[in-house]
C-alpha cells in the first residue's frame, strides 16, 4: 500500500498510525511484520505518544542536535541550506519495522507511528507500507 502526505516542512509531525492500521488490515496477515518506509534523505519515520507537548519536545530536541541555523558543508553543494535536514533524517531513519500479532500492530496505549518531514519547505511526501507474514 502507498499513499501521501501534505507537509509544512520544518520538523512537521504527522501521526499516520491509522493509515498503517488500515494496511494491515487489508493485507489479512495475522502475524508477520509491518515495515514503513518513505522515499527520501530528509524524512524520518518513527515512534512517539503523539501528545503536542511532547512533539514540541521532539522538535526542541531536535533543534538542540542538530540546529537549523547552522551552516554545514553539505549546504555548500546545492545551495538549499538544509544539511540539518539530512542530519536529522539519518539519526531517525526514514523507515520503521513493527511487528504484527493477530492481525494488529504491536504498539504500546501510548504508541503512535509518526512521519516527520524534516525538509526546509512543504512537500507531498510517499509513504510505502510493505506487511509480510501469514
Amino acid at each position: 500500500m502507498r499513499f501521501t502526505v501534505s507537509t509544512k516542512g520544518f520538523c512537521d509531525i504527522i501521526d499516520i498510525t491509522s493509515r498503517v492500521e488500515e494496511a494491515v488490515r487489508k493485507s489479512g496477515v495475522k502475524e508477520g511484520i509491518c515495515i514503513i518506509s518513505s522515499p527520501g534523505s530528509t524524512v524520518g519515520i518513527t515512534t512517539i505518544e503523539n501528545e503536542p507537548h511532547l512533539l514540541k519536545d521532539f522538535k526542541e530536541l531536535m533543534e538542540k542536535l542538530v540546529p537549523s541555523d547552522k551552516k554545514y558543508h553539505h549546504d555548500d553543494v546545492w545551495g538549499e541550506a538544509n544539511g540539518f535536514s539530512h542530519l536529522r533524517s539519518s539519526l531517525i531513519k526514514p523507515f520503521l519495522t513493527v511487528p504484527v500479532e493477530n492481525g494488529k500492530l504491536v504498539l504500546g496505549t501510548w504508541q503512535q507511528i509518526v512521519f516527520i518531514d524534516f525538509d526546509n519547505r512543504p512537500r507531498e511526501r510517499e509513504i510505502l507500507v510493505k506487511i509480510i507474514g501469514k
